[in-house]
């Protein structure tokens, strides 16, 4: 494993991560902790030191176990966990520095820890951006002793420019996958002037750069994969990387033509990420202790070629680039 720095908060992270939304299991299947433990053991066991969760991952249960797999090693674990979303219903009206504080001391007591290494916003609506206030409760915050630093986990590039303006801001979550390439045109720049870490999430499209799935594949009806599609439940974007899922396979399938002979598409779509050195880490989920092997296999492969990234660049402007580029 290979470890970067994690702008201005000065952690040196793993740059293959773990996310936790279906750590318990697979999306909408019920929370299995012996089932989490096994895939978070799986994680240190590959050099893995950053873990990112959520106090609505599984209502909760995800930052049990991780604060359960932390409490059991010597080793130095980051845990990054994110806060806002519980608000119902989830507008900027609803968003205060009392609402969040609760998130935040919640989220202390589940994951058994006297201080958070980061807590993020967890994709508030766009106006909580430009609201001082906010940033300011982390701010005192970080001065009780209850965290460390603040970062954001951002739906649209437009969102992170705006979070960035905010100095106790170090790091921003962001999509970014083959898939959606927007935010190394606009944002990593000005990430990287900033010395703002990048947490990439989202790398494989809801499993689509796999290359596993077909137009057969069944989803099961807790999976966002079926019921989120066109946006019904949160911003389309986090489901397929929000292009169709009929043009994401026949896409996928001209991928695959491109991998060369000592990698899998999964290699490609990582290492692909890995290339842009303002990215701080990655974090892709794992539903089971097997993937979690596969996933770190890019922090130790070479670079792709000119020729390859090229012709990757063109799969997206011909086929991808006009369904995702200015939406997010």
């Amino acid at each position: 494993m290979k470890y970067r720095t994690l702008g201005k908060t000065g952690f040196n992270i793993s740059e293959i991560s773990l996310g936790t939304w279906q750590v318990g299991g697979k999306w909408g299947s019920g929370f299995n902790h012996k089932h989490a433990d096994q895939i978070l053991h799986a994680a240190l066991d590959e050099g893995i030191n950053f873990i990112d969760t959520a106090d609505v991952y599984e209502s909760g249960e995800s930052e049990k176990a991780v604060g359960r797999i932390v409490k059991k090693t010597s080793d130095r674990i980051y845990v990054a966990t994110k806060c806002g979303r519980q608000i119902n219903p989830h507008i900027n009206e609803n968003y205060t520095p009392k609402a969040l504080r609760g998130y935040v001391e919640e989220s202390l007591k589940r994951l058994d820890l006297d201080c958070l290494d980061l807590i993020q916003l967890h994709c508030p609506p766009t106006e909580v951006y430009y609201r001082p206030e906010i940033f300011g409760e982390f701010e005192k915050l970080k001065e009780e002793g209850k965290i460390l630093n603040v970062g954001v986990s951002v739906e649209k590039i437009e969102e992170a420019f705006k979070a960035i303006e905010f100095e106790n801001v170090t790091t921003v979550q962001i999509i970014y996958n083959i898939f959606r390439q927007r935010p190394h045109e606009y944002f990593f720049k000005r990430a990287a002037e900033k010395n703002v870490g990048i947490i990439v999430r989202v790398p494989l499209a809801s499993g689509l750069l796999t290359g596993k799935f077909s137009l057969d594949t069944k989803f099961e009806d807790g999976d966002h994969r079926k019921f989120n599609r066109n946006g019904e439940s949160f911003d389309k974007g986090e489901t397929f990387s929000g292009i169709p899922y009929e043009l994401g396979i026949e896409t996928v399938a001209k991928l695959k033509k491109l991998v060369p002979d000592n990698f899998h598409l999964l290699d490609v779509a990582l290492k692909w990420i890995l290339m842009k050195s303002e990215v701080s880490c990655i974090i892709p989920g794992a539903s089971r202790y097997e993937q979690v092997k596969p996933n770190v296999k890019a922090s130790k492969l070479p670079d792709l070629s000119e020729r390859l990234t090229f012709e990757i660049d063109q799969l997206y402007n011909a086929f991808i680039k006009e369904h995702v580029h200015q939406l997010w």
